[in-house]
C-alpha cells in the first residue's frame, strides 16, 4: 500500500521549514521582519524548494500565534522582493530565483579588491559596502551610535501627524520657507546677514556644490580647491570639463602667495574652500588669511565658495575663534554652503546655499530644472529639530564626545608609529603621517576589513602620499591600533 501525505500534514511540514517555531516579541525586529528574514534565509539555503506551497495565511497565523494581518504583510513583502509568488485561489508559492537576483542580493556583502590604482570611486563604493561600520577609520561620518536617532525619529513622527496631504505634494523649489527663516537666524549668529530669499535648500552640500559649479563653469574653465581637500568634488568638477588646480593648505589657511600667483596664471572662475574645520586637517582659517583671500578674489575676479559643513562641530568661542569669509564679504563675492548630514543624519540630505538674492533665484531655477524640488519631508524634519531647541544641545554633546577622544587618540597613534604634527582643538579628523605609502597601507587595511582614507585621494594630483585622514570617532577599536603598529613597522 502506497503511503500518502495528507494536504494538512504537507502544510505543517512546509510550515516547519518556513520559519522557526517561536517568534520573539522582545527583539528589535517586528514580527513581520522576523518572518520575512526567516523565509528569505530558508529559500537561499535551499530548505524551501522552488515551487513549494507556503502554508495558508490562516494556518501560519494559528501555528505561530500571530495575527492574519501580520502574515499577509509578510507574504506581500516576500512577493515584492521576488521570493514568493501569489496564485489567485491557490495560495503562495516559492518563486524560482534567477541568477541575476541571487547575484544582486549578495553584492552588498561582497568584498571588492582595490583597483591597481586607488581612486575616489573605489573609496566611496567601499564606504557604502563596509560591514561592520565600526571598522571605518577613514570614514567622513561620525559613528551612528554617536548620533541621536530618537531625536530624528521623534521629529518624523510629529510631522507624520500633520496634514498628510502636505507630504504627498512637491515642496517649494527654493526650499521649505520656515526652514529658510530658521537658517536666517543661524547665519545671523555667524554674523552673516541673509534673508530667506537669499537661501536655497539642497540635497546636502554635495548637490549644493554641483549646482554652483554647473552655473559658473564651462568646459576648459579653471576651479581652485585646497590641497588637500574633500576628494569627492575633484571628479565631479572634472566631469564638467573643468581644470582642477590645488592651492597648498597651511595650518591657518591656504598659501596666499601661491593663491595670488596661480590666480594670475589661471584666471579661475571659482575657489572652493573649507574655512572652518577643514577636511581633512580639521584646521581653521585665520582672520588675516580670510581678508587676504577676499582681496585676491576681488583683484582676479573669481567667486569664493565657502563650504562650512563642519560649522557646528566648532565651539565658536573666543579661545578658538573661527572666521568665515562670508561674514567679511556679506555674500557679495562669497557663496556660503552648509548642511546637517555630519551632525544629524547623512540620510536626511538637507543642505543649503546662501548667496545674493539675484544669484539665489538663478541657482533655485537651476535646481528646479534638474530635480524640481528637494525633499520637503527632510526639510520639515530639520526645521522641527532646529526650531524646538533640541539641535543646540545635540551638537554640544557631539563636541564633548569628540573632545573626550581627540587628544587620547593622537597619543595612541604616536605610540604605534604615526606622526600627528597637526593637533586641532576641534573637529573629528586627524591628518597624520604614516611614514610610508598610504595607498599600500590602505590595500593591506582592506585585507583585514579596515577602510582607510589615503592621502593621495585628497589631492587633485592623486600622487602617492605618506599622509592619511583618520576619524577619531572610530579609533576605539584596539585592533586598528595593532594593525597600524604591525603594518607601519613592516613598511617603514
Amino acid at each position: 500500500m502506497t503511503n500518502t501525505i495528507s494536504p494538512r500534514k504537507a502544510g505543517v511540514t512546509e510550515l516547519n521549514a518556513a520559519v522557526p517555531q517561536t517568534l520573539s516579541r522582545q527583539s528589535g525586529e517586528s514580527l513581520v521582519e522576523q518572518i520575512v528574514r526567516s523565509v528569505e534565509t530558508r529559500i537561499d539555503d535551499k530548505l524551501l524548494r522552488t515551487g513549494a506551497r507556503m502554508p495558508s495565511i490562516r494556518q501560519f497565523a494559528d501555528t505561530h500565534r500571530v495575527s492574519r494581518f501580520t502574515v499577509v504583510e509578510a507574504y506581500d513583502r516576500l512577493v515584492a522582493k521576488g521570493f514568493l509568488e501569489s496564485r489567485r485561489g491557490s495560495g503562495f508559492y516559492v518563486r524560482e530565483r534567477s541568477p541575476m537576483l541571487a547575484t544582486n542580493a549578495a553584492s552588498p556583502r561582497a568584498s571588492e579588491a582595490p583597483p591597481p590604482h586607488l581612486d575616489v570611486v573605489w573609496l566611496v563604493r567601499s564606504m557604502f559596502r563596509q560591514n561592520p561600520q565600526q571598522k571605518m577609520p577613514g570614514s567622513g561620518l561620525l559613528p551612528v551610535d554617536w548620533l541621536d536617532g530618537e531625536l530624528v525619529a521623534n521629529a518624523l513622527r510629529a510631522i507624520s501627524r500633520q496634514n498628510q496631504n502636505l507630504l504627498l505634494q512637491y515642496g517649494n523649489p527654493q526650499g521649505f520657507l520656515p526652514l529658510r527663516q530658521q537658517l536666517q537666524l543661524k547665519l545671523a549668529e555667524l554674523e552673516i546677514a541673509a534673508t530667506p530669499d537669499q537661501i536655497v535648500t539642497t540635497s546636502g552640500v554635495t548637490q549644493a556644490l554641483d549646482i554652483v559649479a554647473r552655473h559658473f563653469l564651462q568646459p576648459g574653465d579653471t576651479i581652485f580647491v585646497d590641497d588637500p581637500a574633500w576628494f569627492l568634488m575633484f571628479g565631479s568638477f572634472a566631469l564638467l570639463g573643468a581644470k582642477v588646480v590645488g592651492i597648498p593648505r597651511l595650518p591657518d589657511g591656504p598659501d596666499v602667495a601661491q593663491l595670488a600667483e596661480l590666480a594670475a596664471l589661471h584666471k579661475p572662475k571659482l575657489y572652493v574652500i573649507n574655512s572652518v574645520l577643514h577636511n581633512p586637517t580639521s584646521t581653521s582659517l585665520s582672520a588675516a588669511k580670510a581678508f587676504q583671500i577676499l582681496k585676491i578674489a576681488e583683484q582676479h575676479d573669481f567667486t569664493i565658495v565657502e563650504d562650512d559643513i563642519y560649522c557646528d562641530m566648532h565651539p565658536g568661542s573666543a579661545i578658538q575663534p573661527a572666521t568665515r569669509i562670508a561674514a567679511l564679504d556679506q555674500l557679495n563675492r562669497v557663496i556660503y554652503l552648509g548642511g546637517f548630514s555630519k551632525t544629524l543624519a547623512a540620510n536626511l540630505r538637507v543642505g543649503f546655499i546662501a548667496t545674493s538674492e539675484d544669484m539665489a533665484k538663478r541657482l533655485s531655477d537651476r535646481k528646479m530644472l534638474s530635480t524640481l524640488t528637494t525633499s520637503d519631508l527632510g526639510e520639515r524634519t530639520v526645521y522641527k529639530i532646529l526650531s524646538e531647541g533640541h539641535y543646540r544641545k545635540h551638537v554640544d554633546r557631539l563636541r564633548s564626545k569628540l573632545d573626550g577622544v581627540r587628544d587620547k587618540t593622537a597619543k595612541q597613534l604616536e605610540r604605534v608609529g604615526l606622526t600627528v604634527d597637526i593637533a586641532p582643538p576641534a573637529g573629528m579628523f586627524l591628518w597624520v603621517d604614516a611614514g610610508c605609502d598610504t595607498n599600500v597601507l590602505t590595500e593591506r587595511g582592506m585585507e583585514h576589513g579596515y577602510l582607510l582614507a589615503p592621502g593621495s585621494l585628497f589631492s587633485p594630483s592623486q600622487l602617492p602620499s605618506t599622509r592619511m585622514r583618520l576619524n577619531v570617532g572610530y579609533m576605539h577599536d584596539v585592533g586598528i591600533l595593532r594593525f597600524f603598529e604591525r603594518e607601519i613597522g613592516s613598511l617603514s
